[in-house]
Formats: C-alpha cells, structure tokens, sequence
C-alpha cells in the first residue's frame, strides 16, 4: 500500500510539474532564455520552483508604475523635436564630436528613451567613497532651497547617521527634503532611524514596499537608481550606496572602487525629472516640475550626455541597447568594468565580433564575490571571451563595483547598470550617456591605472582553474537569466 501510495503521489507531482511547465511557457513565451532556466528550476525542484517563479518572475511591462505630467510630456517632445530637426544640419561641432560620428546616437536615445541631449554640464568624476561623500555633505551643507535623494542600499551604519543628520538639519531649516530608498535596499534600516527622519520634516519614501515585512512580492524588481539632485543645479548618479561599505569600512570586502558622477548643467534637469517619477511611483506626491525644480543655472561646462533610464515596465531594455550602440561603433578599444558579468546573447555577440575585428577588448571584474552564483557565472562568461582575443582583468585591490564602459576616447557611459541581464532586464536603472574627449580620456586613464591594481587572466591561466569552480561555472551559467 505504501508503495502504491508513493507512486500515486509521483504521478500526481510529475502532472502538476506538466501543467505547471505548460504555465511557464505561455507566461514567458517573449523570452527563452528566461523560459529555459525557469523550467531547469522546476523540475529540479518540483512544484516549489514554481511558486519562486511566482515570486520573482512578474511581469511589470503591462503595468503603469512611473507617471509623467502633461506639461513635463509636451516639454521633452518639444525639445527632441527640435533637436532632432538640428541633426539634419550638416557638419555641427559638439565638443570636438561631429554629429556625424555620433548624431545617430544621440537620436538612437531620444528616439528611444525620450532622452534629451544637454551640452552645457561640468562632470566631476568620484571613485572612493570617502571623496564623493564628503563633497555629497558639503553640498546638503550648502543647499537652500531642496534635496531630492535616491539609493538603493541605505542602511543603518556611520556614513547613514551622517548623511541622516545632514537631512534632518537641513528640514529644520526650511528646505525641502525628499529622501527615496528601495524598500529591500533598506531592510536594514532601524524604524527609529525612519521615524526620526519624517519628525524632522524629511519625506521619506519606500519603492515597492513589503506588505508583509520580509516579505516581498516584488523582491526580484528592484529600484537600482542612485540620483541626487540640491536645488536643481547640482546632479548626482553612479554607484555608491550608503553603508559603511561603501567607504571601505568592511572587513571582507576591503577597499570599495566605484565610480560616481557630480553633475552641473541643464542635465540636472533631466535627473530631477527621473526623481519626481520615482518619488510619485513611492510616495503618491504630485510634484509639479515648475522654475522652482528648474531654475536657471549658469553654464560653466561644455560636456554633452543624456540621461537614460530603463526597467522591467519597459521591455525596451534602453541602457542595454546603448551598450551595444556603443559597442557596434568602436573602432580602437572598449573598457568595461562591472562587478557582475552576466550578458545576455546581444551583448556577448557584439563584444565577440568587436574583438574579432581587431578592436581592443577589456573587461575588469572583481576578484571576490558578493553574490557567489553571480561571481561564477562572470567567470563563465570571461572566460569564453578570452577565446575570442579580449583582455581579462580581475582587480585585486578589494571590492571593484563601477559600472562604467568608455570607447575611442568619445563616447561613455556611467551610472547603475552593471553588464548582467539582471540590470538590463529586471532592474530599475539610469545612467548617464557621455559624449565628450576629456572625460572619456580621464576614465580610461582611471581604467589604465586600476590594470595596475588588477591580475590579467590568459587563457592558460583561466583553463587551469579547478574541476570545481569549472563545475559552479557551468550550473550558475545555466540560471544567468534568472540571477
């Protein structure tokens, strides 16, 4: 009888495995990788997988979750129309870039992203922590009017009480205090720390917060974005978070290496504008983006970039697409550094083409985890592209978290999306679209110092790697899509 009934409960798992498996397929039919590695859970782990699916695999692009005003919508069509009846001028100087180099670019962007191109900022470049926070400081120290804040980690440690005590100082002074922070980014947040912040006269907001704590529905969708903006005129965006971390205080990680953008400029503008719909998303404060979010701001800078965001309601995966524009368009090198490199076939593709045609290839990643299947599917990943003539370095002076790719000296790209399909697809991202020599030029030269400060991989190195990290490679390879 036991046995009959331990068949009959097999039958009965293995045909709910079926229907459930025919469910994946028709939900995820848009996406096979995705398909492929949601089933491989499945029927490893049956009927449980499924419910991880239910968990974390939503489909986010039916759903209206960021809103734009009318005024803010007619705004942005006009000046894109104008700039792109500008592109048909011929021979149009933009800081030594010709639009006929990258106009097609710059309108890929506004095209596709609604992303209008400013060419009157300064960039200020940060890759330590303890610099970019204490200009951070100093700038809430100074600010008169408003401080609108994003992270997607903030948690409780020294660098939060500094940051905290800056904002609630200036609230108690008058000025406007927006403070915005993923609500997992945040689990670790005290309540009082919260509290305390909102009786100073701080708003604060969670995006996608957990009904249930610890338990969140929409875990797998994270706000990623780290965008500060003080008296729309002075512009943050990169990839420091807040926690002790961050200014190389941890133990494990040793020396946190980012790489974060201090903006002035009329693109300021354009991350006040990313702000107010995240804040609207997670606060329901209907801000109207007037002259007092937008006042005049003298030019003191002549670089050009646009700000593109992207995310799970979009399946338009605009930053990765800039990724691979500005990949197809190398003609001498391509820098990337990320701490996780997970591509989806598109990027992989083009980085294999790009060095098959001579162009100079390479990719710098850390040399520990913070996320273990991650770190192993990047080496998976590498690996394969050393076959292909790329360059492989593991930086081994601590933690190497930029997400930054420069190419030809032209044009760049910084900001918070790493080279994962997690960030491409998954993530709510923004970064910064650069077009301009100087700063390209200082970003490989930062490139070019951390190979100082890195191991290059060869092939021989990498084949001779253990029979168990090539083992973890190939099972975290399998999930890529879904990690």
């Amino acid at each position: 009888m036991v046995l009959i009934a331990t068949s009959y409960g097999l039958s009965l798992v293995l045909v709910i495995n079926i229907i459930l498996t025919f469910i994946i397929i028709f939900l995820e039919r848009k996406n096979p990788q995705s398909t492929y590695a949601w089933l491989l859970l499945l029927w490893m782990i049956p009927a449980v997988g499924f419910v991880f699916y239910l968990f974390f695999s939503q489909n986010l692009t039916r759903r209206k979750i960021f809103k734009i005003s009318s005024t803010e919508r007619a705004l942005t069509n006009t000046i894109i129309q104008q700039q792109k009846r500008d592109l048909t001028e011929q021979d149009k100087e933009m800081n030594d870039i010709t639009w006929d180099n990258y106009g097609d670019m710059i309108q890929f962007h506004q095209n596709l992203s609604d992303a209008i191109y400013t060419d009157d900022n300064r960039v200020e470049i940060f890759t330590d922590g303890e610099e970019k926070f204490s200009t951070l400081l100093k700038d809430i120290a100074e600010a008169k009017d408003h401080i609108h804040m994003q992270y997607f980690i903030f948690k409780s440690s020294s660098l939060a009480d500094r940051i905290m005590e800056a904002l609630k100082a200036k609230a108690l002074q008058g000025v406007e205090v927006r403070l915005l922070f993923d609500d997992m980014g945040a689990i670790f947040l005290k309540r009082i720390d919260f509290q305390d912040l909102k009786d100073s006269g701080v708003k604060v907001a969670r995006f996608f917060p957990s009904r249930i704590k610890y338990i969140n529905l929409k875990a797998n969708y994270r706000n990623h974005r780290k965008v500060t903006v003080i008296d729309g005129k002075i512009g943050y965006i990169g990839g420091f978070n807040v926690g002790d971390e961050y200014l190389g205080l941890d133990l494990k990680m040793g020396y946190w290496r980012d790489t974060h953008l201090r903006l002035e400029g009329s693109a300021v503008y354009e991350l006040q504008v990313r702000f107010f719909m995240d804040w609207r998303a997670s606060h329901g404060e209907e801000l109207v983006l007037n002259s007092h979010f937008m006042p005049d701001i003298e030019k003191n800078g002549e670089v050009g970039l646009q700000i593109v965001s992207s995310g799970p309601d979009d399946p338009n995966e605009q930053i990765k697409q800039g990724y691979l524009k500005m990949i197809h368009a190398a003609k001498s090198y391509i820098f990337i550094q990320t701490p996780y490199f997970v591509p989806d076939q598109s990027i992989l593709e083009a980085l294999r083409i790009a060095a098959k045609s001579g162009v100079d290839v390479r990719i710098m990643i850390p040399n520990k985890p913070d996320h273990l299947f991650v770190y192993w599917a990047t080496f998976s990943y590498v690996g394969e592209l050393l076959g292909y003539g790329a360059k492989i370095y593991v930086y081994d002076n601590g933690f190497l978290h930029a997400k930054t790719i420069v190419v030809d000296d032209q044009v760049a790209s910084v900001g918070t999306c790493n080279f994962d399909i997690r960030s491409f697809s998954l993530n709510f991202e923004v970064n910064a679209f650069i077009y301009d020599q100087n700063v390209c030029y200082k970003l490989k030269e930062i490139f070019i110092e951390d190979m100082k400060k890195s191991i290059r991989i060869n092939e021989n190195r990498y084949k001779s790697r253990p029979v168990t990290m090539k083992i973890k490679e190939s099972i975290s390879r399998l999930f890529s899509p879904i990690l």
